[in-house]
C-alpha cells in the first residue's frame, strides 16, 4: 500500500508551456547606442576607405571617354493602296504571284525596313565603304604605318559589325509608328554622320530591291502577254504592267523610299556620359559602405581573438 501512495505523490514531468519559448536577450548582443559608439571609434578607418573610393571615382569620371549620341528621328512611308490594280492582282492571284507583283507605291512593310536598317549586310558594307575599322578598333590600328598592330590576328568584319551595335540603337514608339535611330560615340562629328549615312543606304537599298523586283516583273507579264490571245486577259496583263511601271517610277523618283526623316541628326554638344556627379556620389556611398563593412569584420575578428585568448 505505501508503494502505491508513493507512486501516486511522485512528481510528474511538467507539460510544455502552448506558446513558443523566448529566451531573454543576451548581454553580448549589441544595441543600437554599442554600434554607434563602435563606428565612431573606427571613424579614421571609414574615412579613409571612403576618402580611397571616392577619389578613385573622381579620377575614373575626369579621365573616362566622354560619348555624345546623335539621334534621328525617322516616319516609314506610308504604303499605298493599288485600288482597281489590287482588285486585278486577287483576279489574277496566281500570276501576280508569280510575277512578284508588289502594286503598293510606297518602301514596304515597315518591320522590314526595320530589320534592314539593323542588318548585317548593310553595316558591313557601311563599314567596309566608310573604313571603320581603324577608327572603331583604334587602340589595334598603328597610325604612322596605317597598319594593324598584331599583323597575325587583325579585328574582323564580325567584330566590327558586334560592336557597331553595342553603339547603334534603333527603337520605335508603339503609338506614333515613328522610329529613333541613334548612335554613341566618342566623335559628334562621326555618330551624326554615320546615322545620316545608315538612313540614306537602308532607303537606297530598299529601292533599288523595288527596281530590280518590278523589272523582273514586267519582263515576266510581257512574256506571258505573248503567250495568250485572249482580248480580256491581255487587258488585265496590261494593267498589271502600267502598275508595275508606275511603281518604278516612283522607286527612282523617291528618295526617301522607307523611311522619311522627320529630324535628321546633328552634331550632338552635350555628352550623354560619363555623368560625373552621379560616379562621385555612388563612389562616396560605395566608400562608406565598404568602410562600415571593414569596422564589422575587424570587430569580428577581435571577438575571436578574445574568446581564443
Amino acid at each position: 500500500m505505501n508503494n502505491q501512495k508513493d507512486n501516486q505523490q511522485a512528481p510528474q514531468n511538467p507539460m510544455p508551456p502552448p506558446y513558443p519559448y523566448y529566451a531573454p536577450p543576451q548581454d553580448d548582443e549589441i544595441n543600437l547606442l554599442d554600434l554607434w559608439r563602435m563606428l565612431a571609434e573606427q571613424k579614421k578607418l571609414i574615412f579613409i576607405l571612403t576618402a580611397i573610393t571616392t577619389s578613385v571615382a573622381l579620377a575614373y569620371a575626369l579621365l573616362a571617354t566622354p560619348i555624345y549620341r546623335a539621334e534621328a528621328l525617322l516616319a516609314p512611308v506610308a504604303k499605298e493602296k493599288g485600288g482597281r490594280l489590287s482588285a486585278l492582282a486577287g483576279q489574277f492571284g496566281g500570276l501576280a504571284s508569280l510575277a512578284g507583283i508588289n502594286l503598293g507605291g510606297g518602301g514596304g512593310s515597315v518591320q522590314v525596313a526595320i530589320a534592314t536598317l539593323k542588318s548585317r549586310e548593310l553595316t558591313y558594307k557601311l563599314i567596309e565603304d566608310e573604313n571603320l575599322m581603324p577608327i572603331l578598333f583604334e587602340n589595334k590600328w598603328n597610325k604612322d604605318i596605317k597598319q594593324w598592330k598584331n599583323k597575325k590576328k587583325p579585328p574582323t568584319i564580325w567584330r566590327a559589325y558586334k560592336k557597331f551595335n553595342l553603339i547603334r540603337a534603333i527603337s520605335q514608339d508603339k503609338k506614333t509608328r515613328l522610329i529613333k535611330l541613334s548612335i554613341d560615340w566618342k566623335d559628334p562629328v562621326l555618330a551624326a554622320d554615320w546615322a545620316g549615312k545608315l538612313v540614306a543606304r537602308v532607303n537606297n537599298k530598299l529601292r533599288q530591291e523595288a527596281i530590280i523586283d518590278t523589272e523582273k516583273s514586267i519582263v515576266f507579264l510581257k512574256n506571258e502577254l505573248k503567250k495568250t490571245s485572249n482580248i480580256e486577259v491581255k487587258q488585265s496583263i496590261y494593267s498589271l504592267i502600267e502598275g508595275q511601271t508606275k511603281n518604278k517610277m516612283l522607286a527612282n523618283t523617291k528618295q526617301d523610299y522607307a523611311f522619311r526623316v522627320i529630324d535628321k541628326a546633328v552634331v550632338p554638344e552635350r555628352k550623354i556620359k560619363p555623368k560625373r556627379a552621379l560616379i562621385v556620389v555612388v563612389g562616396f556611398i560605395l566608400g562608406m559602405m565598404l568602410g562600415v563593412f571593414a569596422v564589422f569584420v575587424r570587430r569580428f575578428r577581435e571577438s575571436l581573438h578574445e574568446q581564443s585568448g
